[in-house]
């Protein structure tokens, strides 16, 4: 997961519609009334939004699944792990490697570098300002798509509640033996949920988006593996030094940094 790719696919993907029996059996077992699910459940995302607000330093490692349907109507899921160190409110480093590519992106506040470690060439664009800045630059300047980025932002719950229309306080789930507050939202064409630390460090567990516009409903899915804050950061952490004979590339090579293969190797018999 590079910071451009760095969640790279996910606003294609986005949640299953949850049955409706399913979604009254959970609501009730809680106790909760809908309208009430749905105060809890924003203010569990506002206090993750503000404890991640709060953190000047954060780093932290992930796994991610993203799932396409083949014309032949497969799902087919490919899977990337990387790493991303951020200090706000502008430096950000983030890697990401899968079958298909082994993506590295610094960004210091001045200059967005994009290495492509795979082939050794590398791509650098103008981009001064903070990370917030960052992630709107590469959605509107070169149409990458970016929703798990949005747990970067220095308003996380602003930009993920924009356009739900409808929210639920699931209940309590367990990821990687630390439980979670389970949360579930409803936009117009995505349905997403998240899984939040309880306790005092409500951190990011897991993110699935699935997509109800495509058919077979793709899942994009991320899974925080380790997480640290206020940790020392070396001087030169948002340095970029390409390696040696690293191609300079045009910027716009940053859109092909893709952790799915190209589309002919999903077509089925070749």
């Amino acid at each position: 997961m590079n910071g451009s790719k760095l969640v790279h696919g996910i606003a294609r993907l986005t949640k299953w519609r949850a049955h409706a029996v399913a979604t009254v059996v959970l609501i009730g077992a809680a106790g909760l009334p809908a309208g009430a699910a749905e105060d809890e459940s924003m203010a569990i995302l506002k206090a993750m939004s503000d404890y991640l607000a709060a953190q000047q330093t954060i780093a932290l490692s992930f796994d991610s699944d993203i799932e396409v349907i083949t014309p032949q109507m497969e799902k087919i899921q490919f899977t990337n792990s990387g790493e991303v160190l951020l200090n706000r409110p502008d430096k950000l480093r983030a890697h990401r490697a899968g079958g298909y590519s082994d993506v590295e992106m610094v960004f210091d506040g001045k200059t967005l570098s994009v290495l492509d470690r795979a082939g050794n060439g590398y791509a650098q664009v103008e981009a001064q300002g903070t990370v917030d800045e960052l992630v709107a630059l590469l959605q509107a300047g070169y149409g990458v798509s970016m929703p798990g980025a949005d747990l970067l932002l220095s308003n996380v719950h602003g930009a993920l509640s924009a356009d739900v229309m409808e929210s639920k306080h699931i209940g309590i789930g367990v990821i990687d033996g630390r439980e979670c507050e389970h949360l579930a939202f409803r936009n117009f064409d995505t349905d997403w949920q998240i899984w939040i630390a309880t306790g005092d460090t409500p951190m990011p567990c897991k993110m699935v988006i699935t997509s109800k516009t495509l058919a077979g409903a793709p899942q994009y899915t991320v899974r925080v593996t380790s997480w640290e804050t206020g940790g020392a950061i070396a001087a030169d952490a948002f340095a970029f030094v390409p390696p040696n004979g690293a191609t300079p590339l045009d910027a716009n090579a940053l859109i092909h940094l893709d952790e799915l293969p190209q589309p002919a190797a999903l077509g089925g018999n070749q």
